[in-house]
């Protein structure tokens, strides 16, 4: 068991290998996915702000969790395309048929998607900074965030890894992203819920986004998050283990 076990993750440190060398061939899959993010970030927050009342006077504190989130959103789409690519391409055919780990290969996809938003988050928060972000969040609250943000880009990465597998095509494996990247603006991303109809605020306030943003919203600033924090795990878990499950159905038929 603790041979196998080992196998599993010296086979998957290979694959991540592979995948962050692409990552790093081409930059600008990361530029592409931080470009339009700090971009509404700069609009928002100059051009749009100062029109916009949160009940707080630094509106780039108030943005800042959504932009992340759209950034996440954006990057995940990457994922389902060079899954596509590979499967199409017929790489993994080649995997199946070495003495390796036959999962191996999907999770080093899955885990440079994670690194890669990791690195655009690190990239959006320090312009975030630059613009005049502040957090009193201590170094725990700041773990907590990362821990949600992956946790998120998780989720989403797993949606990503069932289109990638099911597409036929390669725009196909990226259209799915669309519907996620628009969602935060329909939540307390860029303004109170407070002041969205009816219809559309009972939609915001319970999507999970909302939740999400609410959450690391109060964690960096050093506040207490509630029930928002759970409410943000519950969706991130629930849409990761469920796409899980669904994703590994397919590739198994896939790889059969």
């Amino acid at each position: 068991m603790e041979m196998t076990a080992r196998h599993f993750f010296s086979d998957m440190g290979v694959m991540l290998g592979r995948s962050m060398r692409h990552i790093i061939r081409s930059l600008d899959t990361i530029i592409t996915v931080t470009i339009t993010p700090i971009a509404m970030l700069l609009l928002f927050v100059y051009v749009l702000g100062g029109a916009i009342q949160t009940g707080t006077d630094n509106y780039v504190n108030y943005l800042l969790p959504g932009i992340l989130l759209i950034a996440i959103a954006s990057g995940i789409s990457y994922t389902a395309y060079r899954l596509f690519v590979d499967m199409q391409s017929g790489i993994f055919e080649r995997f199946h048929s070495m003495p390796i780990a036959r999962s191996a290969a999907l999770w080093g996809h899955v885990l440079t998607s994670l690194l890669s938003n990791a690195i655009s988050v690190a990239v959006i928060i320090l312009v975030g900074l630059l613009m005049g972000f502040r957090s009193p969040a201590g170094v725990l609250a700041w773990l907590a965030v990362a821990g949600i943000l992956a946790l998120f880009t998780l989720a989403l990465t797993w949606i990503a890894v069932i289109a990638g597998l099911s597409a036929k095509s390669v725009d196909g494996a990226g259209a799915f992203s669309y519907p996620l990247i628009f969602l935060p603006f329909i939540s307390s991303a860029f303004v109170p819920t407070e002041t969205m109809p009816r219809a559309v605020r009972m939609f915001a306030e319970n999507q999970p986004v909302t939740s999400i943003v609410e959450a690391v919203r109060s964690l960096l600033a050093g506040q207490p998050a509630g029930s928002d924090i759970w409410t943000a795990l519950a969706w991130c878990l629930g849409i990761m283990i469920v796409a899980y499950l669904f994703a590994m159905r397919i590739y198994k038929r896939k790889a059969a």
